[in-house]
């Protein structure tokens, strides 16, 4: 089992940055993989970024170039970087472990990029 505790969201305006944490505890593989996914009113869950044991990311073309992912593996810690955020950035962000057969979510941060 994996229980996964995210924080840093908050409300923001155009233009700014928010950090998102994510720790995960429990039975953590050495081979897993880590991302933040985000929904917003109305809209279905999107993948936003990625990270995989390996490093290798992914990120979604709309946060492309503005969105960094990173992680500390020892810490079991999974990062999200956000700049030049946008009003269509405003969502609930979910934080997401897949590994083995399986896949975990927490419980979601809002972020609100608003004037």
């Amino acid at each position: 089992q994996v229980q996964l505790v995210e924080s840093g969201g908050g409300l923001v305006q155009p233009g700014g940055s928010l950090r998102l944490s994510c720790a995960a505890s429990g039975t953590i593989f050495s081979n897993n993989a880590m991302g933040w996914y985000r929904q917003a009113p109305g809209k279905q869950r999107e993948l936003v970024a990625s990270i995989t044991s390996g490093r290798t990311t992914t990120y979604a073309g709309s946060v492309k170039g503005r969105f960094t992912i990173s992680r500390d593996t020892a810490k079991n810690t999974v990062y999200l970087q956000m700049n030049s955020l946008k009003p269509e950035d405003t969502a609930v962000y979910y934080c997401r472990v897949a590994q083995s057969a399986y896949v975990y979510w927490g419980q979601g941060t809002q972020v609100t990029v608003s004037s």
